[in-house]
């Protein structure tokens, strides 16, 4: 027994050891194919073709198939779909496929053929099995006629000894041609002409090899049949993204419902409330009865910073430290030539800070009540993201937004996201399935619209829409950096208690020149900067514009989170 088991499997390790390797898979399983059937060939296969007037061809197909040593079955394949032009194949069908007792045929669809698969007694040598079956799609109208196309013999794995058509037609036919080959050959086959007086065709090729056609061609009367030609759309990047009349209407329609929808949402619940017309802007009288704006009453640097861009981030941060200074919280020193400020803790009572200021003033002195700004990074990390968050609640317990900023910036920022992801998905799933992708399109675009736009979501109330009127209002002053009318000692005590807010507006280089010529020697004259020995206030701009950049990549390098 084992003796026969050895016997049956070296075939079979023989084949695995000629295989040429697992990248050629398809390969392989066509030679195990072409191993078992190494003895069977078609002798002859005769197909006679009859034409009815509704276009249907007819087919009858006498196969004398050699099984060599022995066998039961076969596969014959119909080639069933062909290249039209760019954009279309055009498409055969075979119907009411029957073999002759005592065969059986199974049909398999597949993309471009028909699969036969024949079956029936064991037999050995030469047997004659017989198929009846129907072709649909062979006529194809011509302007001067009709054209009638087959591949009426092909797709065996064996070779083919002898291939004869026949073709009734029931009309003169005009002309005849064929094709053997590969089923894009434009080699004629060895015989083709036309008898009793043109109506029937007779076409005929020798030796042909495994997976080889012949493809008939008749040039019919105009009106024959009634047959017409079936097409299948190739589907490619172009016909999925076709622009017609469904895709248009439906993009355009979508597109509308969409974005009419977004400007819908954005009008109810991202646009800013309208600012009372009604509050006075205060205003504060210069020397020579000029007036300019002051900030408003109560408001702090890193609340407005939060109020104009919606967003509390790094800068806001950096404006209340120093505000916190110009108010007497703490003492920045300046380093000799080591281009470093420290912070140092003042001794004064703290309950009067709102609670981010709180949050920032203990986060700082964390280490000491002395630290230096290249210590900061590593240090603060944690209370930055805290005092942020105590920002974005602060505007909303000054009545300025009715839901946190960023809240709302992420939810609509996950929203649009999430339809991005799905719309993406959908467009493939469209372009992969039908020709409407530029439906997915549409949905695509509203999915990144949310993204983009989800930035501006963040509504302020009429109450932030009048602070920020008056706030931007005190901006354009401070941009224009003029205080040359106030005295030099009272214009450095105005530049530092504004330079906090020109921090958060970026106008700092615009109102240092409000000091530039203030010329006055000795640098403990400021209660909250200390420069290094040598200093006076003439360098305070400059140093100003220093130790603002420096606090800021400071707290940058400690932020927890990339974003605003």
């Amino acid at each position: 027994m084992l003796g026969r088991i050895r016997l049956l499997a070296a075939p079979l390790v023989l084949l695995f050891l000629a295989a040429p390797g697992p990248a050629h898979a398809a390969d392989t399983a066509a030679a195990a194919v072409a191993a078992e059937t190494a003895d069977d060939r078609v002798v002859r296969d005769e197909v006679v073709l009859t034409l009815g007037t509704d276009g249907v061809l007819h087919a009858k197909e006498i196969i004398t198939y050699d099984f060599g040593t022995g066998g039961n079955g076969f596969e014959r394949v119909f080639s069933t779909r062909i290249h039209h032009d760019e954009k279309r194949d055009r498409a055969f069908e075979v119907d009411d496929l029957q073999a002759a007792q005592p065969y059986t045929a199974k049909v398999v669809e597949e993309d471009d053929r028909t699969l036969v698969k024949v079956s029936g007694p064991q037999a050995s040598g030469p047997q004659i099995i017989t198929l009846d079956y129907d072709v649909v799609g062979s006529i194809l109208p011509l302007p001067q006629g009709q054209e009638l196309r087959w591949t009426a013999v092909g797709g065996w794995r064996v070779p083919v000894g002898e291939a004869a058509v026949s073709l009734e037609t029931g009309v003169m036919i005009r002309n005849v041609n064929c094709f053997a080959g590969e089923l894009s050959s434009v080699i004629g086959c060895s015989e083709f002409s036309t008898r009793m007086k043109r109506r029937q065709a007779v076409y005929g090729q020798e030796n042909m090899l495994p997976d080889e056609y012949l493809t008939v061609i008749a040039g019919l009367p105009p009106e024959t049949t009634s047959g017409r030609p079936s097409y299948i759309e190739r589907k490619t990047l172009a016909t999925s993204f076709a622009f017609n009349a469904v895709t248009g209407g439906a993009l355009g329609a979508l597109l509308l419902l969409l974005l009419g929808g977004f400007g819908l949402l954005y009008f109810l619940r991202g646009r800013d409330g309208r600012a009372d017309s009604g509050v006075r802007v205060p205003l504060t009288a210069a020397g020579d009865g000029q007036a300019g704006f002051e900030p408003p009453d109560g408001v702090r640097p890193g609340q407005i910073g939060t109020l104009i861009d919606e967003q509390a981030d790094v800068i806001d941060v950096t404006a209340s430290i120093i505000d916190l200074a110009v108010r007497g919280y703490l003492l920045v020193e300046e380093e000799e030539g080591k281009s470093d400020w420290a912070l140092r803790k003042l001794d004064r009572p703290v309950n009067d800070l709102h609670p981010y200021e709180q949050i920032l003033y203990d986060g700082l002195f964390l280490m000491g009540e002395r630290v230096k700004l290249s210590q900061l990074g590593g240090t603060f990390s944690v209370k930055l993201g805290q005092v942020r968050t105590a920002l974005y609640e602060d505007v909303v317990k000054q009545g300025w937004f009715a839901r946190r900023p960023d809240a709302v910036r992420s939810r609509w920022t996950v929203a649009g996201y999430l339809v991005t992801t799905l719309s993406a998905a959908g467009t493939i799933a469209l372009a992969v399935l039908t020709n409407y992708a530029l439906v997915g399109l549409a949905a695509l675009a509203f999915g990144l619209a949310l993204v983009f736009f989800g930035k501006h979501m963040p509504a302020k109330t009429g109450k932030g829409s009048t602070v920020l009127a008056h706030t931007l209002g005190f901006r354009d002053y401070l941009r224009r950096g003029e205080a040359t009318e106030v005295p030099e000692r009272q214009r450095i005590a105005l530049f530092s208690r504004y330079l906090p807010y020109a921090v958060v507006f970026d106008v700092v280089e615009p109102w240092a020149r409000t000091v530039e010529d203030a010329g006055v020697q000795g640098g403990d004259n400021l209660y909250w900067y200390e420069g290094p020995a040598e200093w006076d206030l003439a360098k305070f701009a400059d140093s100003m514009r220093a130790f603002t950049f420096a606090l800021s990549g400071a707290l940058a390098q400690s932020r927890p989170y990339v974003g605003k």
